[in-house]
């Protein structure tokens, strides 16, 4: 009697259980477009949107002959913490800068010089090499020093939040602002036209 009582139990406690639902396949990985609005979208900064900002940089700073077509190609420093992310977005702000330095390498044809700020120890223990005599001088020979920069292009990222707490729509506004700065005079010889994007979005996208 005893082992039918806990059959019966065993099979109520059973179908008290609910079926447990079946795993859900995955999505493939997909070759996106990186100048397209990819699948997963929010309302932050994208990829589309930093190729469009060098775009515009790349073609603005070529047309200034101040800049571009002087008679000797002004040295710029460009890197990625001296792009200051104020946003409430997490951003890697080198993306930024190694994509702007890329276009304008390649566009500005040896017309502007990029000199690499980060890179300067391993520069100096270079030429310490070298002038100590444990390495001969290499290919191109010594300079008396170090190359001097003639600009710093810097940038800004702001942004403002908003949020309806009734429908949960989230709303973000953008701006992203380039500066030209002269290194002996401290003036801003460019200042790029505002970068503003302004999205919304019910679905909770998060960047990391």
């Amino acid at each position: 009697m005893r082992t039918l009582i806990q059959a019966g139990l065993l099979a109520v406690a059973l179908t008290a259980v609910p079926a447990l639902a079946a795993p859900k396949r995955g999505q493939a990985a997909v070759d996106l477009d990186p100048a397209s609005r990819g699948i997963v979208s929010g309302t932050g900064i994208e990829m589309r949107d930093i190729i469009g900002m060098s775009d515009r940089l790349v073609r603005d700073l070529l047309q200034r002959p101040d800049i571009a077509n002087s008679q000797t190609p002004p040295r710029i420093i460009l890197e990625g913490s001296r792009i200051l992310n104020k946003s409430s977005q997490r951003l890697d702000t080198d993306m930024f800068s190694d994509q702007l330095r890329s276009q304008l390498l390649r566009a500005a044809a040896g017309r502007m010089r990029f000199l690499s700020r980060e890179n300067l120890a391993d520069v100096a223990d270079e030429r310490e090499l070298k002038r100590g005599g444990q390495t001969d001088v290499g290919t191109r020979g010594l300079t008396r020093a170090v190359a001097g920069a003639d600009y710093r292009l810097v940038g800004r990222i702001t942004s403002q939040d908003a949020r309806n707490n009734t429908t949960g729509m989230q709303q973000r506004a953008m701006q992203v602002i380039f500066e030209l700065i002269d290194l002996e005079t401290t003036e801003t010889v460019y200042i790029s036209e505002p970068y503003v994007i302004l999205r919304a979005q019910g679905d909770d996208v998060v960047y990391r």
